[in-house]
């Protein structure tokens, strides 16, 4: 009984109204991962290297590389590039926001296609002022009306990446920075440390900055190949466990063979209290600045059963003899947010003979090469690739064909439906696999076609008497 006692005061149940028993284990699941419970000794992040695991991109991470081009009076001018690996995740406005910390006491002289977020104390500069003197700076993209005097090769986005799967020329962002007071050799540099990475809320670990095999840069005739006086990298990973300890978006079900619409579970991204939440017909949204986003990026939701930002909903619509039909809506039930550049990543067996995708760009994925289940849709640039906020234009729709195989095909419990649906890199909640719309039973049909008959045989035989 102890463990017991201990597991109930560390994770006390939650009574809401809506919550039913799925939210309750996944309520209890999510508080023994979190850190209500007793956590591990905190490790060096010196010595540490970032552990997270998805596993339709388990290869996907952040590579952040620093190539020192050439040696100042004090330091150093490095170009700083960081690409966004990972398929199907990317980085929403307000953008990135890379940090750390300087191993000694050096200051930044100057930037070009970022900034520094805080100059910090420069007083006992008196003539050169640097660009910042803070021992852990944040540094941010510059926005793209910036001057051109103040850009650098693939900057001045306001931190949005796309993510590899989606356009790999837009995955990738560069600055320049110049370095003072860090030593001017190979052997007087010291690397930063306690890489922290936002994209634009948390959730990714950085490991530590390891020295690789200096770059190699083209010139633009392509006849001579230039070389990094040294470089090093870092990698940053993702983790939905440190996003968040509660989904961003849910699932909902409906099929044409039953009249049943599974809608997404209750409470499916938490229980927030009706302060938080809106009503779609409420007066409140005619005044002015609600719809403004906070700096803290706190939503503005429409009140839901669910509570979710986003809801994606799957409708099985028709079934032919070799084809099967199938649309894709997803909504927007967030007043103060527009998503750019979404993403939409499904798994389902059928997705290796997708044969047309009517509304939406798509693309497979192939995270394990012999295995093409997974597949990512995104907008159509200039007609559907922004999402809107919530209201009548807060949602975008497609229809896909898929073929069948005939040796697997089924309609009989939940096939035709998702195994794991994710929206902008985040994995949303299905409803429970015992609410799925199941097939009508044959002899239920059977017996209610004849009643349709007799019934309408009744009709006209009262109409001709």
């Amino acid at each position: 009984m102890q463990p017991l006692l201990l597991l109930f005061l560390l994770c006390p149940p939650l009574k809401h109204p809506h919550a039913g028993p799925a939210y309750s284990i996944s309520r209890l699941l999510t508080c023994l991962l979190s850190s209500q419970l007793p956590s591990r000794p905190p490790c060096d992040p010196a010595n540490s290297t970032p552990s997270a695991y998805d596993p339709l991109d388990p290869n996907g991470n952040v590579s952040i590389r620093w190539d020192v081009m050439s040696w100042t009076t004090d330091g150093y001018v490095a170009s700083v590039t960081i690409n966004n690996l990972q398929l199907f995740r990317h980085f929403m406005s307000p953008g990135w926001t890379l940090g750390w910390t300087w191993a000694k006491k050096e200051i930044i002289w100057s930037m070009l296609g970022a900034q520094a977020t805080e100059q910090g104390d420069c007083s006992k500069f008196k003539i050169a002022i640097p660009h910042s003197c803070k021992r852990n700076p944040s540094v941010v993209d510059l926005l793209p009306d910036a001057p051109f005097n103040q850009q650098f090769t693939n900057c001045c986005k306001g931190g949005v990446l796309a993510s590899w799967g989606q356009d790999p020329t837009a995955a990738v962002a560069a600055f320049q920075i110049s370095v003072g007071l860090s030593g001017r050799s190979n052997k007087t540099v010291k690397l930063p440390k306690n890489f922290t990475l936002l994209g634009p809320g948390p959730g990714y670990t950085c490991g530590p900055a390891k020295f690789v095999p200096s770059s190699h840069f083209l010139s633009a005739d392509g006849r001579r190949k230039a070389q990094a006086l040294m470089t090093w990298n870092v990698t940053c990973t993702y983790s939905k466990f440190l996003a968040s300890k509660n989904p961003s978006c849910c699932v909902s079900f409906s099929s044409f063979y039953s009249t049943k619409i599974v809608p997404c579970p209750a409470c499916a991204c938490g229980c927030q209290s009706n302060n938080t939440c809106i009503m779609s017909n409420s007066t409140l949204l005619q005044k002015p600045g609600i719809n403004t986003p906070r700096k803290d990026n706190t939503p503005l939701l429409q009140c839901t059963k669910h509570m979710c930002p986003v809801r994606v909903h799957w409708h099985l619509k028709l079934n032919y003899e070799s084809y099967w039909r199938v649309k894709i809506a997803i909504t927007n039930f967030n007043f103060r947010r527009n998503y750019s550049q979404w993403t939409l990543v499904v798994q389902h067996p059928n997705l290796n003979n997708v044969t047309q995708v009517f509304s939406f760009n798509y693309k497979s994925l192939l995270p394990y090469q012999a295995i093409n289940d997974t597949g990512m849709f995104y907008g159509m640039k200039f007609f559907n690739d922004y999402l809107m906020e919530a209201g009548p234009y807060g949602n975008v729709q497609s229809e896909m064909l898929l073929q069948k195989d005939k040796s697997e095909f089924t309609l009989k419990q939940g096939w035709g439906f998702p195994r794991r649906v994710y929206f902008n890199g985040e994995e949303c909640m299905l409803p429970p696999p015992d609410q799925y719309p199941f097939l009508p039973n044959s002899a239920c049909l059977y017996s209610f076609g004849i009643l349709k008959v007799a019934a309408s045989a009744l009709l006209i035989l009262r109409w001709i008497w």
